[in-house]
């Protein structure tokens, strides 16, 4: 009965003259191109200078191979070295084969190299390149369809991946495609990355022990659907024991790190604003001016109300003691008016010959002193009187 199915490429290498462009290679040089590109984006939007993803990647993508291809060998030895089997087939990385998890762990070593250099945090570093190491997973898996690997178990599903060769001990027949059940994991892994990226503003190799986790997690689900030979231990395969162990250590180092340093880094690279056109550097700026203008407008505000207090104090100060002086000075005319009534009582016959004898003045020669007391109003003089009859009767 016929069904429907993932037709697999007749063959994975097309010639152009002498030179041979093979499929599985366009994949992981394609993964590679991206995971720099989207690296190099999330470095200047954290701060970075352009250029940084892909000078430390010199360092780490050779590792990376080298790890890859090492984890593989050593894992599936008797590929290479048992009898009937070609050790140098262990070089030729073009036929397929590189692990994952030496992958990472020998890459992070040339990353470590590449970083140093630079003056760079690695988990900085690798936070950034995170989304666009397992993007390249994704499109780099697409690799094992054109060598008709790494498949699963038969299946009558339409998505069935067809197998046609029947070399190295293949089958031909309808089976799970997992590489491609891996390749979509690895997509939503990286947008899941990109997500809890900025919304939890993970740093400090958090976003790059997320992704691993992740990962691990689709990984060891597809790793048991599949039926190529492998080492087993208690009845799993070992890419399950890994991908378990990984995890663990990826969810301990979120935790650990998240109690030790919360937050994200605020300086990624030394020197790292550029006229290029990094965001967060301009947003920093105009927080910075905005938060200093906020500053400035607050600071005139209190100034101005403080100034505005003390004046209001002092002007209040100036006005109670200006009152108290004129109350002084009227209640001491007042003494001195009571003072002349009481002479006046007393002497009232020398005062009139006094005014007798001396000439007659005119109304002009009268001295301001006396225009004012006569100006006084008559309340004053009726109290003036009171008091200075009150001493005569003393």
């Amino acid at each position: 009965m016929d069904i429907a199915y993932i037709p697999s490429p007749s063959h994975g290498v097309v010639h152009l003259g002498p030179i041979p462009l093979r499929g599985y290679a366009f994949c992981i040089i394609i993964g590679v191109f991206v995971a720099v590109w989207l690296g190099n984006k999330r470095w200047i939007a954290r701060g970075g200078r352009p250029g940084t993803v892909a000078d430390i990647a010199v360092w780490a993508v050779p590792f990376g191979l080298v790890g890859g291809r090492l984890y593989h060998v050593i894992t599936d030895y008797e590929l290479y070295f048992s009898d009937g089997r070609d050790w140098v087939d262990a070089f030729k990385v073009w036929q397929g084969g590189l692990g994952i998890w030496g992958a990472i762990a020998l890459g992070a070593v040339g990353a470590w190299i590449g970083c140093r250099r630079r003056g760079i945090p690695l988990p900085a570093w690798a936070d950034a390149l995170a989304p666009g190491i397992v993007f390249a997973q994704a499109i780099g898996r697409w690799g094992n369809w054109f060598n008709q690997e790494l498949y699963g178990k038969a299946t009558d599903v339409p998505w069935a991946l067809h197998i046609t060769s029947s070399t190295d001990g293949r089958v031909p027949g309808y089976y799970h495609p997992t590489f491609l059940y891996e390749s979509l994991w690895c997509i939503g892994v990286g947008f899941l990355v990109i997500w809890a990226d900025r919304r939890f503003t993970l740093g400090h190799g958090r976003a790059f022990a997320l992704y691993v986790a992740a990962y691990c997690v689709g990984r060891g689900w597809i790793e048991y659907m599949r039926v190529d030979d492998a080492h087993h231990i208690l009845g799993l395969r070992l890419n399950d024991w890994t991908a378990m162990v990984v995890f663990l250590l990826a969810v301990i180092y979120i935790v650990v790190s998240a109690r030790l340093r919360p937050g994200r880094e605020e300086v990624v690279e030394p020197d790292g604003d550029t006229p290029d056109g990094d965001a967060v550097a301009l947003d920093k700026k105009s927080d910075t001016k905005a938060d200093t203008k906020a500053d400035t407008k607050a600071d005139t505000k209190a100034d101005t109300k403080a100034d505005t207090k003390a004046d209001t104090k002092a002007d209040t100060k100036a006005d109670t003691k200006a009152d108290t002086k004129a109350d002084d000075e009227a209640a001491e005319t007042t003494d001195k008016k009571s003072d002349g009534k009481k002479l006046d009582g007393k002497k009232p016959d020398a005062k009139t010959d006094t005014e007798s004898d001396e000439p007659a003045q005119s109304t002009e020669s009268v001295e301001p002193a006396e225009s004012e007391e006569l100006a006084e109003p008559e309340e004053s003089v009726e109290a003036a009187r009171g008091e200075a009859e009150s001493a005569k009767k003393v």
